[in-house]
């Protein structure tokens, strides 16, 4: 009798939808902004020796690339709500070492927040294709990059000001953050996922899925987009600030630069709308077509430190373009039975893009100089314009009719 007066909300949580997808990975965007810029010089303090931090990083890049590979198997062990709790936890791990450790478990503190990174990621990607309709995953990228926004905008910036505030700041918000995510994660009572019947021979080892991976071209394609994609991003977050360093423009022209580009996040929903009026690989080849040809012509005008830094701030709105779109082509592509298997591949595309990019420019700087750099990315970038040409031009249609169904839904109840 008592409970018709309780609310519906606190009786029986709705089905998971894309707006909850985008709470949470908004909430997750809070622990990962507050640090990206601040592990950078808590490891700098600590070593005080530039070659072994990146040294560092380069092994923790390895690991977590491997780390995402296994994931997968775990999970047949590992409940997967238990698995994301665990990822959630590593958030927390991570910045008790920094807090309580010495300077030495900074790098063990970078590997548990990268394991933390890549394990959510992987489930939230298992859990998105679990409730998400293929025609509703356009919007629930549109609203978890929305979600996200003030947190990559406000977060390097501010994470940077706490440190210099009081060190344990930065590391206290990214823990409150986790824990956040924790009460978000069980409050949506997102289980295991939908069952799925398994297969009557199951893989028997972690890497087994890599063949189903690459006998199919369309998931193999879509992995490639996301890696340069993720390229784009890694030269400018790193070699923009390095450029306008070292052409007299300031510390604060790199930052600067990149929390406009963030904030173009806020402009996500706008976009959305623009790809649906249109198919995905139109909106995937503009993107990189667009994005290929400013970091190129940013490369060419190096002389010019200006025009450099404003033709690549032109290029990462495209970059941001290619965010929503993007990853369309792979996760439309994956067979429910190979969700998870799947999720773990695509994360993997931020580690080789992580090993792959300083490789690239470590080459590149050999014989020219940090604008080249830019325009070795713009090749890229241009390549993947190329590589986009073969998908499906009616790939996108039915998300299209769900935004156009949506919209005459809208019209009819006003």
């Amino acid at each position: 009798m008592f409970q018709r007066y309780i609310p519906e909300l606190l009786r029986h949580t709705p089905r998971p939808g894309a707006r909850g997808f985008a709470v949470l990975a908004g909430t997750e965007a809070i622990a990962r902004g507050m640090l990206i810029s601040v592990f950078p010089i808590v490891m700098y303090r600590a070593y005080q020796d530039s070659s072994l931090v990146s040294g560092i990083y380069f092994t923790l890049g390895l690991f977590s690339m491997c780390w995402g590979l296994l994931v997968p198997w775990l999970v047949r062990w590992i409940p997967r709500r238990w698995l994301y709790t665990a990822g959630a936890l590593f958030y927390v791990v991570a910045a008790a070492l920094v807090i309580f450790g010495e300077g030495e478990l900074v790098a063990a503190a970078l590997c548990f927040n990268m394991a933390a990174t890549v394990t959510v990621f992987v489930c939230f990607n298992a859990y998105v294709l679990d409730y998400v309709a293929s025609a509703d995953l356009g919007r629930c990228e549109t609203l978890r990059l929305f979600y996200s926004a003030a947190s990559w905008t406000l977060g390097p910036a501010g994470g940077v000001w706490l440190l210099h505030f009081w060190e344990p700041a930065p590391f206290l918000v990214a823990g409150g953050a986790a824990l956040a995510l924790l009460v978000v994660f069980w409050w949506m009572r997102l289980g295991n996922g939908k069952l799925i019947t398994r297969a009557r021979a199951p893989t028997p080892n972690p890497i087994a899925y890599l063949g189903r991976f690459f006998a199919q071209p369309r998931l193999v394609a879509g992995w490639l987009f996301a890696v340069f994609r993720s390229a784009g991003w890694w030269t400018y977050v790193v070699y923009v600030p390095v450029f306008a360093i070292e052409n007299g423009l300031g510390e604060q022209v790199g930052g600067i630069a990149l929390s406009l580009s963030n904030a173009m996040l806020f402009a996500s929903p706008l976009m959305l709308r623009w790809v649906e009026r249109r198919s995905v690989r139109f909106a995937v080849r503009t993107g990189f077509l667009c994005a290929g040809t400013a970091f190129i012509a940013a490369g060419a005008v190096g002389a010019l430190p200006w025009a450099t830094v404003l033709l690549l701030m032109a290029g990462s709105t495209f970059l941001v373009l290619l965010d929503i779109c993007g990853g369309l082509p792979f996760l439309m592509a994956v067979k429910p039975s190979e969700r998870t298997d799947m999720a773990a591949v695509y994360s993997s595309f931020r580690d080789v893009s992580g090993i792959l990019s300083p490789g690239v420019a470590w080459l590149v700087l050999l014989v020219a100089p940090v604008s080249g750099i830019f325009a070795a990315t713009g090749l890229g970038l241009l390549a993947s314009w190329m590589l986009a040409g073969r998908l499906n031009p009616r790939l996108g249609w039915r998300m299209a009719a769900a935004a156009e169904r949506r919209r005459a839904e809208g019209a009819a109840a006003e």
